[in-house]
């Protein structure tokens, strides 16, 4: 179902200026189409949620690596891991290093409706900023769509102190859960896959600390 102006209502007043989810939704597809021909299908790049809960159908998946971004829980979560009287945090990919992820393939026909179902998770007041990054696949290299995020944006959180991971793991919960559980279940996933974040792992080894 495509996602209409009151699926996005409810979050307009979160949205950064110049941040409209449905034009960027229009341009994101119009960039597949220029890129994918009339014959391809969509690629999505997943390295947190998108592993353990892609929710959309896809026909191929495979472990890859991104170059020039890297993952990291730096992002407010006002919405799907908090509230804006609570932010919470979410994973970004932000500029520099490397990713492990998973690459999904989805079969064409489905496309458009994949679409409007990771906007409506994803880009609820139009945070991220989609991109296509090469990803390699045994079909040779792809142009996967990803979801970043600018350092110069306004929900990109920085370092945090200690104690402000603590309070955010400890309280912070919206519309899909804690930040907590979120955090967990990639970690967990990540291991399963043979992926090893040692920044994420230091993070919720706080959760644990006793000191306030």
């Amino acid at each position: 179902m495509q996602p209409t102006d009151a699926a996005y209502a409810p979050y307009e007043h979160l949205r950064p200026p110049g941040r409209d989810p449905q034009r960027m939704l229009a341009q994101a597809r119009a960039e597949w189409h220029r890129r994918a021909g009339p014959q391809r299908d969509l690629w999505v790049f997943g390295y947190a949620s998108l592993i353990w809960r892609p929710d959309f159908d896809f026909t191929e998946r495979h472990a890859t690596r991104i170059h020039g971004w890297h993952r990291a829980l730096a992002m407010w979560s006002r919405v799907n891991r908090g509230t804006p009287e609570q932010p919470g945090l979410v994973f970004a990919l932000l500029p520099g290093g490397s990713c492990q992820g998973m690459v999904y393939r989805v079969p064409r026909r489905h496309a458009e409706a994949v679409f409007d179902t990771l906007w409506a998770r994803e880009m609820p007041s139009g945070v991220y900023d989609p991109r296509w990054l090469p990803c390699a696949t045994p079909h040779g290299p792809v142009p996967a769509l990803a979801f970043t995020l600018s350092r110069r944006s306004p929900s990109f959180t920085g370092e945090l102190a200690p104690e402000q991971y603590r309070h955010i793991f400890r309280h912070a919960s919206g519309r899909y859960g804690t930040t907590l559980d979120y955090a967990r279940r990639t970690l967990d996933t990540l291991r399963e896959h043979g992926i090893h974040d040692r920044r994420l792992r230091a993070l919720l080894a706080l959760a644990d600390d006793p000191e306030a």
